[in-house]
């Protein structure tokens, strides 16, 4: 399992780590208490690729069509 703090995990680096997360706990090779700490560590992995699907689906929102129907650029989004 990567040391790197959760808050600095992209999208793809989060889910790999859930992935070994959820696989480790349905082993249940560990003990009680390593099996806390992987849970615990799979909600912030779980909560941070929810906020990366979140800005991600934000910025497609704003993306603006022009008349052609092809994207021409983007709107700002508010809080990012």
């Amino acid at each position: 399992m990567s040391d790197k703090p959760v808050t600095e995990m992209s999208f793809e680096e989060s889910m790999r780590a859930l992935e070994q997360v959820v696989g480790q706990l349905e082993r249940g090779d560990v003990e009680l208490d390593a099996s806390i700490s992987l849970y615990e560590r799979g909600a912030e992995l779980k909560k941070r690729c929810e906020e990366k699907l979140a800005e991600a689906e934000e910025k497609v929102a704003a993306i603006t069509l022009g008349e052609n129907g092809a994207a021409k650029g983007t709107t700002p989004v508010e809080g990012m």
